[in-house]
């Protein structure tokens, strides 16, 4: 019995629906329903009928859920297995250089920003274009800074004033 307590008690820290726990559950509204049926044979009152039926719904919801959440973490282990899988797969690949990829390559990167800058060789840009920005011609709508002039706000209102006046 100590040892059952003792598991229940780490059950309850355990993510998930544990063995312990389900037992621990279906004893108590096991002896809940026995309660109400010796309430309703004592006193005939409906309202244990009542309660009995609420109860047993909410049994059969926890019985359910707790089925379910056991069917989702079955898929979700053999969804990992599966991923690590293929992820062994991808490592033994990847130890061949792929097409339009140099054999020092090792990132997906240095793929991508050779085809985006059209180097057939697969070098590695530097710059802004090895951060995936490359350099494009002078935005029209922008202004060209004035010089010297800082660009907050209240330099800006100061231009303002002088072309007014």
């Amino acid at each position: 019995m100590a040892s059952f307590v003792e598991d229940l008690w780490s059950s309850i820290f355990t993510p998930g629906p544990t063995p312990t726990l389900l037992i621990a559950t279906n004893v108590a509204f096991a002896a809940l329903q026995l309660i109400f049926f010796a309430l309703l044979l004592a006193t005939y009152s409906l309202h244990f009928v009542a309660l009995s039926v609420i109860s047993g719904g909410l049994w059969y919801a926890i019985n359910w859920f707790a089925a379910e959440v056991q069917l989702a973490q079955q898929a979700q282990e053999a969804e990992k297995k599966k991923q690590e899988s293929k992820d062994d797969n991808v490592k033994t690949r990847r130890m061949s250089p792929e097409a339009g990829e140099s054999p020092d390559s090792e990132t997906e990167t240095e793929t991508l920003v050779a085809k985006r800058t059209g180097d057939k060789s697969g070098a590695i840009a530097t710059g802004s274009a090895a951060s995936g920005l490359l350099p494009t011609a002078r935005d029209p709508k922008k202004r060209l800074s004035t010089g010297g002039e800082a660009s907050g706000t209240d330099s800006e209102w100061e231009k303002v004033d002088d072309t007014q006046s």
